[in-house]
Formats: C-alpha cells, structure tokens, sequence
C-alpha cells in the first residue's frame, strides 16, 4: 500500500479507525472518514471511470470536487465525487461508465 505516514507540512498521519470497502468487487482496507480517493490511491487505483464522449480512463484532477474527474458509483449512486466524500465502512464503490446508471442503494 501507498500512504504517506509522515509529511513533511502536515506532519505524522493521525489514528484513524481501519475499515473496508469493496472497489470493483475486490475487498480493500481503508481509514475511516479519509476521502475516497485518497484509498484508491493509497491502493494504486488511479483511474474512477471512463469518459463518456471518447471512452477515455479518468481520474484525480482538481483533488477539490469541482471538476468530476474522480466521479464513482458508491453503493448504488452515480456521479459521487470521490475527493471530497468521507470512508466509511462498508462501502460498495465501482469504477463508473460515462453518466453512470442508478443502483441499488444500501
């Protein structure tokens, strides 16, 4: 896994609860209330969905939620922008085609 322990700015990584979640069908651990993204990466996952225009791979871009680059389905809801929304146990997360399609919701 890749995660900074210790930054050199923001200084040693804070205790966080250890939970999982299932990206594409596959079982990852994750820290509780750390943005999506910030697992996937952790974990080597850099691409969230595929473009709907060109069928391109996309992924981190702003980092700030505005440009949709990281969107994913989680637990069912289309277009979330994995950036800026919090780990929690549990979580059913896959990569997203295009606008995505509406799941089933836990």
């Amino acid at each position: 896994m890749k995660r900074i322990s210790d930054h050199p700015i923001l200084g040693p990584l804070p205790e966080a609860r250890e939970v999982w979640i299932t990206v594409d069908g596959e079982r990852l651990q994750a820290r509780e209330g750390e943005p999506i993204l910030a697992a996937l990466l952790a974990h080597g996952i850099h691409v969230q969905n595929i473009s709907r225009k060109k069928k391109a791979p996309r992924g981190l871009f702003c980092g700030i939620g505005r440009c949709t680059g990281c969107v994913m389905t989680v637990d069912g809801v289309p277009n979330v922008r994995t950036c800026v929304t919090p780990v929690r146990d549990g979580m059913v997360i896959e990569t997203q085609e295009g606008l995505g399609k509406w799941g089933d919701r836990k």
